[in-house]
């Protein structure tokens, strides 16, 4: 190896590490310092794309009564919340899955089926409460940085081995890159949902709503989902059920985060 190229790749690594360290902040929500190096102006215009690809396949409910009470009950947790900068909307999917989802715009997406499995305003909310969860803990600035951060890795670690691998670089760089999803990516894709599930609970105390209605509505899921084939926990973006409804049942009483 020239002296040259050493010295060069040793200058890209203390890039890398200097933007490693610019891009750690601690979130107020979560308590824990997190690496953002995206902006979230940057996400606008990618959250207004993806949900317009939303509703090309799937419509809104036509019973405005719907989106008005998903809208009333997202409004305390959203004041909760204090980021009432963003321009948030609540809109009920026409589709019997049983699932939710938000935008960093503040765009909430409800499936019918959930709605319809929910018992009550406060089961509904303690889902919007999860949703805006992830908003203020800025779950999708840090996801992309990760995914930026692993692309990167890989693509060093490959020039700093091509020297060495010879024709096997391919492959060790791919069995990098299969170690950057499931020994980083995947894991805090688990532990987003987990934080978002606690600072949902922390909104709809503030919001003055209860959050033990999360837990009863979550017993109710995990039994619908009893049947359902699941892969293992370590190769999957959620934790596992029997998991994340100890740890919800823990932040409802008011336990330290695990």
């Amino acid at each position: 190896m020239c002296c040259r190229c050493a010295l060069s790749r040793r200058w890209v690594l203390a890039g890398i590490g200097a933007a490693a360290l610019a891009g750690c902040s601690e979130n107020a929500a979560t308590g824990r310092k997190q690496f953002v190096v995206v902006d979230d102006g940057q996400l606008a215009g990618m959250a207004d794309q993806a949900w317009n690809e939303v509703l090309s396949k799937v419509k809104p409910v036509a019973d405005p009564a719907a989106h008005a009470r998903l809208a009333r009950i997202g409004a305390p947790l959203v004041k909760a919340s204090g980021r009432t900068d963003l321009d948030w909307s609540f809109t009920v999917l026409d589709s019997p899955e049983l699932n939710a989802f938000v935008l960093p715009n503040g765009r909430v997406g409800f499936f019918r089926g959930l709605l319809e499995l929910a018992k009550s305003d406060d089961e509904v909310a303690s889902v919007l409460g999860h949703e805006v969860g992830h908003v203020l803990a800025r779950h999708a600035a840090e996801r992309m940085s990760q995914e930026i951060a692993a692309q990167a890795g890989v693509a060093i670690a490959q020039m700093l081995i091509s020297d060495q691998a010879g024709e096997y670089t391919d492959e060790i760089g791919a069995a990098l890159g299969m170690g950057a999803v499931y020994g980083v990516i995947l894991p805090y894709s688990r532990k987003h949902e987990l934080e978002a599930d606690r600072v949902g609970v922390d909104l709809m105390r503030k919001a003055g709503l209860d959050p033990s209605a999360a837990v009863r509505f979550w017993e109710r899921m995990v039994a619908r989902g009893a049947e359902a084939q699941r892969p293992p926990e370590v190769i999957s973006t959620h934790p596992a059920d029997e998991r994340r409804l100890a740890e919800l049942k823990a932040a409802v009483a008011g336990a330290p985060a695990v």
